[in-house]
């Protein structure tokens, strides 16, 4: 196929998407690692090379539907190219830079997205680009994923209760000393499974609209795949430690019972939406699994107002990712 964009262009490009899935993995890696960092079950080096080795394995588990949804469902390709990929891969790159630097569990799902409908819109100069069967069904998960996380991870809390009624705390502790880790590598599977195809959806968008690919999923080369699995499994195990002590503490207090729980809960909703092709957030997935943890062993467990502060920043992510990529669109325009 002819490139209608330059070798030098693509390359740049295909870089910063890789460059922002391995950011997505140092931001994102933290929501798989706080519930067995906070509840000792592996040292936070140990936690972090396991998460990264399950980020990866999950290549060969689930379908690139949601790099589908991401690639041609979001915004209508017909207004997409290279300098609309370069602002949303930009702004999506800025705002996980602050959110990160403040410590706070953003969306990088969401920041991606609000990077490409920004940079759409400004390059359109309105909404046409936008298509709202699978803009506003990412936007309703905004909402449903943590609710997912958190009748998953409150249900899962009171059926352990109910089965481990006549069992004292250390003896119940005793079963999930393991089964913690499990819960965390099947919610580690999922972050990979999710996630990483987002960039793999863009670089796809990238391809399709450089003329190197088509919307037939085996135009797309193999190698973009592992390159995108492998960015955000290294990124994982560098880990973003300013965001697990959100986590992994500030929520509600979790031990190994309750924090294999609410990463279960979690894993739960990630495959759900993963096998769907819905990319939703895995930080808002984990937080509502930690908040319904805590929720079902008592109200008053839970850090209401830490909580709040998560909210407003996820309805923050997409309008301000949104915007940031806006003016790296314009700016892209001069020398791309």
């Amino acid at each position: 196929m002819t490139l209608t964009i330059s070798l030098w262009s693509l390359a740049l490009l295909i870089a910063v998407a890789l460059a922002f899935d391995f950011m997505n993995g140092f931001h994102d890696g933290a929501n798989a690692i706080s519930t067995i960092v906070a509840t000792g079950a592996l040292t936070p080096r140990q936690a972090v090379l396991f998460a990264a080795a399950f980020n990866f394995l999950a290549l060969w588990v689930f379908e690139l539907r949601v790099a589908a949804t991401i690639g041609k469902g979001t915004v209508d390709p017909h207004f997409v190219d290279h300098v609309v990929i370069f602002g949303a891969l930009m702004g999506a790159l800025a705002w996980n830079i602050i959110t990160w630097y403040w410590g706070i569990p953003s969306s990088s799902s969401h920041a991606l997205v609000g990077g490409l409908v920004g940079a759409a819109v400004a390059k359109a100069g309105g909404l046409e680009p936008i298509l709202w069967s699978g803009f506003g069904k990412i936007l309703a998960f905004i909402v449903i994923s943590p609710l997912l996380g958190f009748f998953a991870g409150g249900l899962l809390m009171v059926a352990v209760a109910w089965l481990f009624r006549n069992k004292t705390p250390y003896q119940a502790s005793s079963y999930f000393r393991y089964g913690q880790l499990f819960a965390a590598g099947a919610y580690s599977l999922g972050h990979g499974g999710n996630d990483a195809q987002k960039t793999i959806g863009i670089i796809w968008l990238l391809m399709i609209t450089a003329g190197a690919a088509t919307t037939d999923a085996h135009t797309l080369p193999m190698w973009v795949v592992y390159a995108c699995y492998g960015a955000i499994a290294w990124g994982t195990y560098l880990g973003g430690w300013r965001i697990v002590k959100t986590m992994g503490s500030k929520i509600t207090r979790l031990n190994s019972v309750s924090g294999s729980c609410a990463s279960m809960g979690g894993a739960i909703s990630l495959a759900l939406a993963t096998l769907g092709g819905v990319p939703v957030s895995t930080t808002h997935t984990i937080t509502g699994a930690i908040v319904g943890v805590g929720t079902a062993q008592d109200v008053k467990a839970v850090r209401w107002a830490v909580t709040l502060n998560l909210v407003v920043a996820w309805v923050l992510t997409i309008p301000a990712a949104g915007l940031i990529a806006a003016l790296f669109w314009a700016v892209g325009r001069s020398f791309l």
